[in-house]
């Protein structure tokens, strides 16, 4: 069975055509295409900010899930993602 990778930054379970890039055009190994483009980050914000940023769409794609829901589980999930770890 695969191993299911996940945006280091949004949380975000990635299939190959979710990459973003690296500065050299290649995929990122670690950030999605919404989060990471060109090396960098598409919007600078914290994690409280990204959870807040994530809460909606992750309710809508789940049934039966609420925002505040949603946010707690991300409040759990992210402090282990490769861009909050510092924080």
């Amino acid at each position: 069975m695969e191993k299911t990778h996940y945006c280091q930054s949004c949380g975000m379970p990635m299939e190959d055509s979710l990459y973003g890039t690296e500065k050299d055009g290649t995929k990122s190994p670690d950030y999605c295409s919404y989060c990471y483009q060109n090396g960098t980050f598409t919007g600078e914000m914290t994690m409280e900010q990204m959870i807040d940023f994530c809460a909606t769409p992750m309710a809508e794609h789940q049934p039966g899930m609420t925002e505040e829901k949603a946010k707690e589980m991300m409040r759990q999930f992210f402090p282990s993602l490769k861009r909050w770890r510092q924080q």
